[in-house]
């Protein structure tokens, strides 16, 4: 399993593709546990791809976040349910207003514990979840290589905060996240 030793303690790693990443960071900053969220690209074949690289949908990267996170104090499993709450897991286009394959959802598992981790809670989803039947989508895919975004990518919630709000709003995924995980 990818790791980081910081401080004496344990620290793992989980990747993540849910569209936007400016929109994947907040949801996962919040929790105790969680030491850093970075923007970056992963995925694909270029090595240290931009952002323009990226969005031309030639590079074969999704956008992503990876957190590093105290397993003492968060699960990879209560991770992998905010993952699931910050995303639509059955759009295969894109997510909201952004389409394309830089855009799509993916799960980058890190372990055979995390691939079973993120398998089961698909299966989950898709049996339990509150979609009406409709598939679920996100692939669970190996962790390649993860690329950091450029500096005015990362924390993008915190350095524009209103920017941030209207297009967190306006792409649809704010209203898309409260009719479906309301009640979660």
């Amino acid at each position: 399993m990818e790791s980081e030793k910081q401080d004496n303690k344990q620290y793992q790693l989980a990747t993540f593709a849910g569209g936007c990443f400016w929109c994947m960071v907040k949801p996962f900053d919040q929790w105790p546990g969680v030491i850093k969220v970075v923007s970056g690209y992963t995925g694909g074949h270029v090595e240290n791809p931009t952002y323009e690289q990226v969005c031309s949908d030639l590079t074969g990267h999704y956008e992503a976040v990876q957190i590093t996170f105290d397993p003492s104090l968060i699960s990879y499993d209560e991770i992998l349910t905010v993952f699931w709450q910050s995303i639509d897991p059955t759009d295969a286009g894109g997510q909201f207003g952004d389409r394309g394959s830089s855009y799509k959802t993916a799960i980058f598992y890190h372990s055979e514990e995390q691939k079973a981790a993120a398998e089961k809670s698909k299966e989950d989803l898709q049996q339990n979840g509150p979609f009406g039947g409709l598939p679920i989508v996100t692939p669970i895919l190996p962790a390649k290589p993860f690329y950091p975004a450029e500096n005015y990518h990362q924390d993008y919630y915190k350095k524009n905060p209103m920017h941030y709000q209207r297009y967190n709003v306006g792409s649809g995924r704010a209203g898309f996240l409260e009719r479906h995980w309301k009640k979660a």
